[in-house]
Order: structure tokens, then sequence, then C-alpha cells
């Protein structure tokens, strides 16, 4: 039998995952990415529930956990740097703030495709420019395929190609034009690295300053920490500003900040920076003809939802196991079929989502800071976890399938 060819554009984590998962079914793969080489940078990212449990199945999980962020913790301060209420790591699968797996996006990205290397065709530094689909008769995948123009002029053909890019993506729109994508969410985050200081702890520590902001540092194991500057905003388009303009903005909008505020403003001066427009992806259908949408271009659930990674990892599995045991058209239904009901859960954020943690009265930042001290209490553990409730997110609200196994790279 000839072996079935995919064009996977995104070398992230979904895509290298889908990679790792359609290798090991006897597929020949091939990753597009726009950036010259794999990006090792990147913010804290969790692996939860079910994703945690496509790990295992990969054989990765040990590796991530040796690559964790030896963050120990969730606390939170006021505006003098002083504790106001700290919450454990979680110990199972799926619970606390800080998950038990913690990893830097750039790293997990980096540990599936080591694995897929020798497997995969990675080309970096090129892009899809149109995609041409012609189809067959029947559902085989060998009855028809799409024909790919690159950006460097390339044409290729493969029998499915699968879009695994980010909440903004651009090829997606080559396939759904007239779709709206994007559900606003009224909040930017600005991401940083900063050199890490003695006072720096091995705790996510979050600081909410009111009038909609927030500020974070979390450590890392590469001797630095990542910290972030988060804010409520009805003003839309902030994050296609330069990054002068966006320097401007978040010099403005932290001025009169305590606690870690100036010394991060500080770093704006020299300091790599990423400004993200937060957000979801809220498409109708996840594929068209021989194109299907995976991880962050179906179904971004934005940072605040704790899920992303888990949806990207599950996905792929979902994804791969599907194709490795029907004809394309029914495959992408069932993948969606599958996956749409846990998208649905993940993308319903905690009430008040995105405010109630950067409250914009002093009345809800009081009220905020007396809800996490009678949580962070001992008392309050013992009657059930109130935090861990509204902190664990449905990363387990789902059952997956089972497939055929799939023939893992050798060693």
């Amino acid at each position: 039998m000839r072996t079935p060819t995919v064009l996977i554009s995104g070398a992230s984590i979904a895509g290298p995952a889908l990679a790792w998962w359609l290798n090991g079914y006897g597929w020949r793969t091939t990753v597009v990415e726009r950036f010259a080489e794999l990006r090792e940078d990147g913010q804290n990212i969790d692996i939860r529930g079910a994703g945690r449990e496509v790990a295992r199945r990969m054989g990765i999980e040990d590796a991530v956990r040796a690559a964790s962020t030896g963050e120990t913790g969730t606390e939170f301060v006021d505006s003098a740097g002083t504790p106001l209420a700290r919450f454990a790591a979680g110990t199972s699968d799926s619970g606390g703030a800080t998950a038990e797996l913690e990893i830097l996006r750039g790293q997990l990205s980096r540990i599936i495709v080591e694995r897929t290397r020798d497997r995969t065709e990675y080309v970096f530094g090129n892009r899809i420019v149109s995609l041409d689909e012609g189809e067959g008769e029947g559902e085989g995948e060998g009855d028809d395929g799409v024909t790919v123009t690159f950006a460097d002029g390339a044409i290729r053909r493969f029998d499915i190609v699968v879009i695994a890019e980010g909440l903004r993506s651009r090829t997606r729109s080559l396939v759904f034009p007239r779709v709206d994508a994007v559900r606003e969410l009224g909040f930017y985050v600005a991401y940083l690295t900063l050199a890490r200081t003695v006072d720096d702890t091995d705790l996510w520590r979050w600081h909410s300053a009111g009038r909609g902001r927030s500020i974070t540092l979390r450590p890392d194991n590469l001797g630095t920490v990542r910290a972030t500057l988060a804010f409520l905003s009805d003003v839309r388009g902030l994050d296609e500003l330069d990054r002068d303009g966006q320097t401007t903005v978040l010099r403005r909008t932290f001025a009169d900040v305590g606690w870690a505020a100036p010394r991060v403003l500080a770093a704006l001066d020299d300091a790599p920076l990423y400004f993200d427009a937060v957000g979801q992806a809220r498409m109708p259908s996840w594929s068209s003809g021989r194109v299907a949408l995976l991880g962050d271009a179906a179904y971004c659930a934005s940072p605040i939802s704790g899920m992303s990674t888990s949806l990207a990892l599950t996905g792929a599995y979902v994804l791969a196991g599907e194709l490795a045991t029907r004809p394309h058209r029914t495959a992408f239904a069932r993948y969606e079929e599958v996956m749409r009901p846990y998208v649905d859960r993940a993308q319903k954020l905690p009430p008040g989502a995105p405010r109630i943690a950067n409250p914009r009265s002093r009345t809800g930042l009081a009220a905020m800071n007396t809800v996490l001290r009678i949580a962070g209490t001992p008392a309050a553990a013992r009657l059930g976890g109130l935090a861990s409730r509204f902190f664990t997110p449905p990363a387990d609200a789902i059952d997956l399938p089972d497939y055929p196994p799939a023939l893992a790279p050798s060693p």
C-alpha cells in the first residue's frame, strides 16, 4: 500500500505531537514552520489530565519532569510583596494553580521534536501561501490530495494538510476566509524574561494591582525568572503596535504599581518582549475537505484556561488515531465529535475570568484579597479546598479513545 502523506503547519507542540503519532502509524510526515529555527523561548505551561496521559503514552512524561521549572506553588502578594495567601503545587494529574508538571513551552516543543526528527521532515523558515484541493471519486487517501504552494515558490502535494498554528493563524484564513475565528477577551499580557535575584523564589508570585492590572513572576529551570504584565482594556489592536508603542503602553499602565513592577518595567529597555492580546478560537468546524485544524488554530482556550497544552496533546492523539483507522472525511468528523465537548468545557473559563483576578475597583480588589486569605487558610483546605476547585481546570473531562498502538521511535 502507498504510504499516506501529511503536511503539518506549525512546529510548536500540537504539530510535532501529531507527527509523532502519525509516524508511528506509518505516515510520511512533513512539518513546516515559518520561523527559521525551533524556538526555545516561551513561558511556563502545564500538562494536565488527558494531556498528561497522552504524554505518558508517548513515553515523554519522565523527560518533561526532568525539565520541570521547579515551581513549588502559587503565592498572592500585596503591593509591598507581603504574602496574602499561598497554595502548594498540585499533586495529581490535574489539580492546582501550579500543576505537578510545569515546563517552558520551548522545552516541551524540543522534547517532542527531538523524538520525531528521524522520521519527520522539518522545513524551517517557510510557510504555506496557497492550498489547492482536488477530490477524487472515493474516500481513499490516495484518490487525490492538496497542492501546496510555499513562500519560497516550492509546490508539493500531500494527502492531507493539518494547520497546527496559533490563535491568529494566517494559514487558517486561507481555508476559512469568511470566518471570524477569534473571540477577544479584552485582556493583554506582556511576557519578559528577567535575571534572577536573591529575592526571587520558586513560587509563582502574583500581585493584583487594581484597575484591571496584575503582575506575576515565575521561576524557570534556566536560572532566570519569567515575568508578565497583564491588564484589561477595551481598546483593540494594542498588540499590533511596534515595540516602542507597546513599551509606552506598558510604562503608562503600570507606572504607579508597586512590588516588582519597577523591576519589570526597567527590563523593557533590553529584554525580549512578547505582547499578546488574549483570546479564544471559536470555529464552527475544524476541517474543510482534506484540511484540518489542530491545537490553538482550532480551539485555543486562552492561557487563562490552563488547558491549551493539554488540548494540543489530546487533540493530536485523537486526530492521529482517527486518521490511522478511518478515511479522512470520517476521521475528521470523528475527531471533532470526540474533542468538541472537551473543548467546550475548556473554553468555559472560571466565572468572571479574566476580570475576577484583575479587579478594576478598590472594592473588588479588597474582596478578592479577602477571599484569597480565607481560601489559603489550613481550615479552608480541610473543608475541601475551595482554591483547589477554582484553580483546577476540566483537564480530565474526556474519555480517551483506544487506538491501535503506535510504533514508537527507536531510543
